[in-house]
């Protein structure tokens, strides 16, 4: 069961005095690409995060946000009393008509006048915000997985009609070889010269070995179930569904600059069409 890259999950926590929010969005990139935004207070875990999400999600992306939304009046920040003490003092010398009020409110917007007290980590808030970390990355997983069975649909339907467009090609192969013989044989008649059969049969079937795509063929069909048979594979497997479609996209070439033949090779651009559909959507698989 394949995965895409592409997902979103969201979980939170109520405890007591705040309510604690995970977001996690991840979008296809070719490695780990991993931003954390985290309040200040809980970035000595930053670490031990960045950690449980590249085990958990491998591959993309990714966006991990921590928010914290206070539900109660208190705040970490205080007036710092002594310094507003001291700047009213040194104020009421400057402005000596002023009264209190006036000076507090100018003492307040001197440098230092609050201060914020530095929390330290809750081992039981912490318990309870890792929970909530766990469930968001299930939540992303359980999407990748979803738009992952998209996908696989996506896939299959695009290699039965690559399957059925390489039939449809091998159909026209003997219509093709029979065209190839009468434009040999009108182009020898218009010189008017005698022929030596054996010689001209020998030479016809070398011709004819140089334009054979049976081998295309076969070994396109073996990309193709070869591709059906990874989309089944537990482990992750983007890339190696990539370098399937450059194999497959290699034989589709060499099919078309063999085919010498109209009809085959309008199907043989199809085939490509097909092809580079489902080479957009591999970037997006883990």
């Amino acid at each position: 069961m394949i995965q895409s890259m592409t997902g979103f999950g969201k979980a939170f926590v109520q405890l007591p005095a705040k309510k604690i929010t995970v977001e996690v969005k991840s979008l296809n990139s070719k490695g780990l690409d991993l931003n954390v935004r985290m309040p200040s207070a809980y970035r000595e875990m930053e670490l031990g995060v960045r950690n449980q999400i590249a085990g958990a999600l491998e591959r993309g992306k990714i966006d991990f946000s921590i928010y914290i939304e206070n539900t109660t009046e208190q705040t970490a920040t205080r007036v710092n009393v002594p310094i507003v003490r001291a700047y009213v003092e040194q104020l009421r010398e400057v402005y000596a008509q002023a009264d209190e009020t006036e000076l507090i409110k100018m003492a307040v917007r001197m440098p230092d006048a609050l201060k914020t007290e530095r929390e330290e980590i809750d081992e039981n808030e912490w318990k309870e915000i890792q929970k909530v970390i766990d469930e968001g990355l299930v939540n992303i997983q359980q999407f990748r997985t979803s738009e992952g069975v998209s996908l696989e649909k996506e896939f299959l339907f695009r290699i039965s009609n690559i399957m059925r467009m390489m039939n449809e090609a091998m159909a026209l192969d003997g219509e093709r070889i029979i065209n190839v013989k009468n434009r040999l044989n009108a182009a020898l008649d218009e010189l008017k010269v005698t022929l030596d059969e054996n010689r001209f049969e020998q030479e016809l079937i070398f011709y004819l070995e140089k334009y054979d795509i049976t081998e295309e063929k076969v070994r396109l069909e073996n990309h193709l179930n070869y591709f059906i048979e990874t989309l089944a594979g537990k482990e992750a497997n983007g890339r190696k569904l990539g370098f399937i479609t450059q194999e497959m996209g290699r034989e589709i070439n060499t099919m078309g600059s063999k085919s010498n033949h109209a009809q085959m090779q309008k199907i043989v651009v199809q085939m490509k069409d097909e092809l580079e559909k489902i080479k957009e959507q591999v970037l997006n698989v883990l």
